[in-house]
């Protein structure tokens, strides 16, 4: 990922420092657990960690590099190279095992660190869109379908309604992590021919992950590929919040605005400009975390007991896609924090139709009390509707007043009724209860 959009923390976690320090934290686990199965010598894992920190307790990358230019193998120039560090003590290192051992588990737990930020992204990302779905639970503005006026709700309502959907979000991620964390200690083929499963478990255990049910020489890939739609469907979140704010904040609208700081410059032609440019850039982060998903299901059939065509994917898949959503995450949680909410625009805006988005109540009590058909009722109040839409009245109600049929079946003290905006929003507080439990 390009720093622009990277976040320390998140990027530490794909560093090859914390990828080789992972690596060798499996190899020395893997090691303890064949000193308690008597295969390596008592102490061995305990001389190499000595070993290391003498030499350092650092991995040379670039030596690895070197290595590796010659073996064309990655875990084998990292073993390579922890022997020129350790010495002779690393004759039972790998023993067993494959490289995948070390690459699936590695990458494990790198999505399992990556996945614990995430969590976090999450819930601050929550806590922001509560506090403003509190803040304007009773915070009238119009509903649009279509983009097009429809019923009123309220500002606090839309708010709940993605805090909701975060919300699941954040469920399905813990799950997700869940599925990925996992340990596979299995050897060429994932029969345990020349490793014991106990050492597959002493690994897990201390990685604080699960052992594979059962592998081939790598952890299944389906198991990925729900990480990562997982993922997908948190950038599709985003983009649906973004989406919502800039709409909201076009000129002909402008019932919210992303915040605009003090020197901020909107364009380098318009000076007047003050430009969704926050939400702009978050869709098309989500479309970037999107577009592994694809691959990472592609991933999941390979032949036999393994290839690696999954590889090359995942070293590109998943760095990017963790840390382009950590990112976006933390900039969507300030953008929510800071929103420019403007209430009386809300109201001018949902006053704009001079009442037309009463119209279905008016339609539902011709239904019930006047006890016309559904057709004529529709058809009497899209009559007077499209008089006000096209201009050529201004009031809905007043419209109304004047058609005698209505009148004469309503009265007029029930028509005023009916255009009243609380009706709409008396089930905000059950809704609310539903979501903030």
């Amino acid at each position: 990922m390009i720093p622009r959009y990277s976040r320390p923390e998140m990027v530490n976690i794909w560093s090859q420092e914390n990828k080789y320090k992972i690596w060798f934290d499996i190899e020395i686990f893997a090691l303890e657990a064949l000193e308690k199965l008597k295969i390596a010598p008592h102490g061995t894992a305990q001389r190499i960690r000595q070993n290391f920190e003498k030499a350092g307790a650092k991995f040379d990358p670039l030596r690895i590099d070197e290595i590796e230019a010659t073996t064309k193998h990655d875990v084998i120039a990292f073993l390579t190279h922890l022997a020129e560090l350790v010495g002779e003590n690393s004759r039972f290192i790998h023993y067993g095992m494959t490289s995948s051992d070390v690459l699936d588990t590695c990458l494990s737990v790198q999505l399992s660190q990556a996945t614990d930020i995430l969590v976090k992204n999450l819930e601050d990302l929550l806590f922001a869109i509560k506090k403003q779905a509190l803040a304007h639970k009773n915070t009238i503005c119009v509903g649009r379908s279509h983009g097009i006026h429809a019923e009123p709700v309220t500002f606090g309502l839309k708010m709940a309604r993605f805090y909701a959907e975060f919300n699941r979000n954040l469920t399905r991620l813990k799950n997700a992590r869940q599925e990925i964390a996992i340990c596979a200690i299995s050897g060429a083929v994932g029969t345990y021919a020349n490793i014991d499963p106990q050492v597959e478990e002493y690994v897990a255990k201390k990685l604080k992950l699960n052992p594979e049910t059962v592998s081939s020489q790598v952890i299944p890939r389906d198991r990925h590929a729900n990480f990562f739609a997982i993922l997908g469907v948190i950038a599709s979140s985003i983009e649906n919040l973004a989406i919502e704010i800039r709409h909201l904040q076009r000129t002909e609208v402008l019932e919210v605005e992303e915040f605009f700081s003090k020197g901020q410059k909107g364009s380098s032609a318009m000076p007047h400009k003050r430009n969704p440019v926050l939400t702009e850039n978050l869709t098309g982060l989500a479309r970037m975390v999107r577009s592994a998903v694809t691959p990472a299901l592609e991933n999941v059939a390979l032949w036999h007991e393994r290839d690696i065509s999954h590889s090359s994917v995942e070293r590109m898949i998943a760095p990017d896609t963790t840390i382009t959503l950590n990112f976006a995450l933390v900039r969507l949680t300030g953008l929510v924090e800071n929103l420019l909410i403007y209430p009386d625009k809300m109201r001018q805006n949902l006053d704009k139709l001079g009442g037309l988005v009463f119209s279905q109540r008016v339609l539902l009590t011709l239904i019930e009390e006047a006890k016309i058909s559904r057709e004529d009722a529709y058809k009497i109040v899209q009559t007077n509707a499209m008089k006000v839409w096209s201009g050529e009245a201004k009031s809905f109600l007043e419209l109304l007043k004047k058609d005698s049929l209505v009148v004469e079946k309503l009265g007029v003290a029930r028509l005023e009724d009916l255009f009243d905006e609380s009706y709409h929003t008396k089930n905000v507080d059950y809704i609310f209860s539903k979501v903030f439990v």
